[in-house]
């Protein structure tokens, strides 16, 4: 199977330097619509699904190298050397943020520079440490899924995307959602929310931008500060922006705090 098949790969723009943007737990690469395009002209855009998203192959779903984020980060590294990409630049978003960080950490020259949008290296409070959520509210919400995926889409997507005052957005998301199948989803949303990544923040040597909404219920304001913290060559910028999807709710913002990193 190739591999650009595999990963549903769309490769775009016309200028020279590479560009690779990776979706959330629950999307696809359509996520990007509003943001990519903007670069196009001086970057080469790759977009692509994540294994078990999108049109990627279903069929290349392994749940053994799936159950930790490391299965998604060599794919990564695959896809970038397929295409032979030459340093590009990384654009993660939420889970995509670490699985950037693992793919940086394993072949440290590979990426120019990373830019996490939202990242958590851990979902879970721990001592000393607040990820937004209890070990209990985590459990309940993967019970909630593995019980009632259509239920826990329609509930669950208005709180991640924030901005009730539109609603299509939620909407948007929640279709998304409920367009996932919902074993993977299910496995998916296991190895996304009960992941602990805060040990590999040390270790990237890539200059990163965190791009942190001011209001996010699924990566607090304080789960960014850490990130940026625990990196050694990062840049945290504060957006206006709330909720946990900036690149659909404000992707001006995105567009412009991203620009004036890379150039």
């Amino acid at each position: 199977m190739s591999i650009l098949a595999r990963n549903n790969v769309v490769v775009s723009g016309s200028g020279s330097r590479p560009m690779i943007f990776a979706h959330g737990f629950g999307c696809d690469q359509n996520m990007w619509r509003l943001v990519a395009p903007a670069f196009e002209q001086e970057f080469r855009t790759v977009l692509f699904d994540h294994v078990g998203a999108g049109r990627s192959d279903l069929s290349a779903y392994d749940r053994t190298k799936y159950s930790h984020l490391g299965g998604y980060a060599d794919d990564v590294i695959e896809i970038c050397t397929d295409l032979a990409l030459e340093r590009p630049i990384f654009v993660g978003h939420s889970v995509s943020s670490m699985i950037g960080v693992l793919a940086a950490n394993k072949c440290p020259e590979l990426f120019e520079a990373l830019i996490l949008v939202g990242p958590s290296p851990r979902y879970i409070d721990d001592e000393g440490y607040r990820g937004g959520f209890s070990s209990q509210q985590i459990e309940e919400l993967l019970e909630f899924l593995e019980s009632n995926h259509m239920g826990w889409s329609t509930a669950m997507a208005p709180a991640i995307m924030g901005n009730s005052d539109r609603p299509e957005l939620a909407e948007e998301l929640t279709n998304s959602f409920c367009r996932t199948d919902p074993e993977i989803a299910r496995h998916f949303a296991r190895t996304t929310f009960t992941s602990d990544n805060r040990a590999d923040l040390g270790k990237v040597g890539t200059p990163s931008l965190i791009l942190q909404c001011s209001d996010d219920v699924i990566a607090p304001v304080c789960v960014g500060e850490f990130v940026h913290a625990k990196m050694p060559d990062s840049r945290l910028v504060v957006m206006q922006a709330t909720g946990h999807c900036p690149n659909l709710s404000a992707p001006e913002e995105t567009i412009e705090a991203i620009r004036s990193f890379v150039h």
